[in-house]
């Protein structure tokens, strides 16, 4: 099959490492795969690097950004159009919400030019553009738009049921098929224990002492990560504990505002900020700390709970959209949105008791190696495109 791939931007982020991991299970497979992107631009990093020497080709949009620009939106609908003439793929699959919107009205455009239903249009669903933390005016838009775009999309692939559930809910595609797909991860890499003198050096380069509990949080620092609970529960948790050291891995706008927040708080020798880290990194990170906290107030589902996993480590997440479909009470610990004291509990809990750490890290490692490996999510696409080219 001809299949061309479209997602806005290739920045470090789950829906791109999804992405990639698809197109690269893809074209070793035999299809013949493009990648339309657009710029890297913003502070959270490029992925760039992994397209180079794959048997995919990747064309860059320039036009394309995250934000609401409609000179340069029509400038990249009108690009893609033309790209999608000159392809003629078999299959459009779209990935976050600008090239989304933007790339299924270009194939919906030149839909049915030079085959029957061609190209099949589907959309992968890694998060939602509208949610209960903005404007209800701007869900209005969006809603709309993703409706109306809807319309032209012939399936629906979902990170997390909940993903399709709320899709639904809000009136989208709902005389359309969908599927979940559960986000690969290069398992192999978190899989591997990593040497004791990789991880000791690690924590030397950050200061962090051989006898620390790690808190680890991998995120954007960026608004709804939730940075902010985890600082407000380090309050609670630093006059408990004088051997816990909370660990944020990535950059982001609020960067310096987190920093100044803790050194107003007098808890600047208890936090270590690593900035950006390449997505080879991570692993070590994160079997460099001991329990994994992330308190994102939205999320598809959040890649770094199942890496986590994968290093047989603890995890600690807010409840919200798909995370209960990766976990259990035997493996994660899942307390209510933005409820501060329950979070410092369920940190308390496992700083103290390293056995049980072990022992859900163990359970966790089992319960996510088929669940999250590249080819489970590449065989679920791969025949949603099955059923739609035999249409």
């Amino acid at each position: 099959m001809k299949i061309v791939h479209i997602i806005t931007r290739l920045i470090l982020g789950g829906a791109q490492e999804n992405t990639l991991i698809t197109c690269k299970l893809l074209a070793e497979r035999g299809h013949d795969v493009t990648l339309v992107t657009g710029p890297a631009l913003g502070p959270e990093g490029q992925l760039f690097d992994q397209t180079k020497g794959q048997k995919y080709r990747t064309i860059v949009v320039d036009e394309m950004r995250r934000a609401i620009e409609p000179v340069k939106d029509f400038i990249s609908y009108r690009k893609i159009k033309r790209l999608l003439r000159e392809i003629q793929p078999d299959i459009v699959h779209t990935h976050s919400a600008k090239a989304g919107i933007v790339g299924r009205f270009a194939a919906s455009a030149v839909k049915s030019q030079w085959a029957p239903n061609r190209p099949a249009i589907v959309h992968g669903i890694h998060g939602l553009p509208f949610h209960r933390y903005q404007s209800p005016w701007l869900n209005r838009f969006y809603i709309a738009i993703e409706r109306a775009v809807g319309r032209r999309t012939d399936y629906f692939i979902s990170v997390a049921d909940a993903m399709t559930e709320q899709n639904r809910a809000a009136g989208i595609g709902v005389d359309k098929p969908y599927v979940t797909a559960y986000s690969a991860i290069d398992e192999e890499h978190f899989l591997t224990p990593i040497p004791e003198q990789e991880r000791a050096a690690f924590r030397r380069q950050y200061d962090i002492p051989a006898d620390a509990v790690v808190l680890v949080t991998i995120a954007r620092l960026f608004m709804l990560k939730g940075h902010d609970y985890i600082i407000e529960s380090a309050k609670e948790l630093v006059p408990r504990f004088d051997n816990v050291i909370w660990l944020f891995v990535g950059d982001g706008n609020l960067m310096d505002t987190y920093k100044q927040q803790i050194r107003d708080l007098g808890l600047a020798g208890r936090f270590r900020f690593t900035g950006l880290m390449p997505p080879d990194q991570i692993p070590l990170a994160i079997q460099s700390s001991e329990i994994l906290v992330h308190c994102s107030l939205r999320e598809g589902l959040a890649r770094t709970l199942p890496q986590a996993m994968l290093c047989a480590r603890p995890a600690i997440s807010f409840d919200v959209d798909g995370a209960r479909e990766v976990v259990n009470e035997n493996t994660v610990r899942l307390i209510e949105p933005k409820n501060v004291p329950q979070l410092s509990e369920a940190c308390a809990e496992l700083v103290q008791d390293g056995a049980l750490r072990e022992r859900l890290g163990c359970t966790a490692r089992e319960s996510v190696k088929t669940k999250f490996a590249p080819d489970t999510m590449v065989d679920i696409i791969e025949a949603v495109y099955r059923e739609l080219t035999r249409a």
